[in-house]
């Protein structure tokens, strides 16, 4: 994904957050910032769909920057990784901790799903 994605607040009284995305250096993957809510959510499933398309078996999202995940972003994120072909996997780093429990949760040992807190 060579393209930057963002979102961001729509006035000054009433701001919604934002999403941000931006392609990483050196690697297939995507380092985001901000939170994946209702107003956010279309870009995530973007960046998750076009993930899926790629043909590299590790594909990488930085989630150090973004503070919330709600369950609809996981849920797309497990749907996302349940369309991947077999041996291909998200590398998920540094998640929000409430995203980590979503998925260990409602999700529990999701094929295609590597969290890493490092």
């Amino acid at each position: 994904m060579n393209t930057r994605q963002q979102l961001s607040a729509t006035g000054p009284r009433d701001p919604a957050p934002g999403l941000a995305v931006f392609p990483l250096a050196g690697r297939r993957g995507v380092r985001a910032a901000g939170e994946v809510g209702l107003t956010t959510r279309a870009i995530w499933e973007g960046v998750l769909e076009q993930a899926v398309r790629e043909d590299d078996d590790v594909y990488y999202l930085e989630l150090s920057g973004v503070t919330f995940v709600d369950v609809a972003g996981a849920g797309a994120l497990a749907a996302a990784a349940g369309q991947l072909r077999d041996g291909r996997r998200f590398v998920v780093r540094r998640p929000p901790p409430a995203l980590r429990r979503t998925l260990d949760l409602l999700w529990p040992g999701q094929k295609g799903i590597e969290v890493s807190t490092s």
